[in-house]
């Protein structure tokens, strides 16, 4: 569970951002997206190997 400390007389805005940026590190919103629907083995397979072969070109 990803948690923020918010400290009084700081704006809100910055603890959304301090939350953002905690949630992009750890992966969550990458895993929801993942989970949002369902890809066929075939699918998941293709895009494996895709991203596979773009990590080959670049190192």
């Amino acid at each position: 569970m990803t948690n923020v400390k918010v400290r009084m007389g700081e704006p809100i805005d910055k603890a959304l951002r301090a939350l953002k940026k905690k949630l992009d590190k750890e992966g969550v919103m990458k895993a929801a997206k993942a989970h949002r629907f369902y890809d066929k083995p075939s699918v998941k397979n293709r895009a494996k190997s895709k991203a596979a072969l773009k990590y080959r070109r670049t190192n």
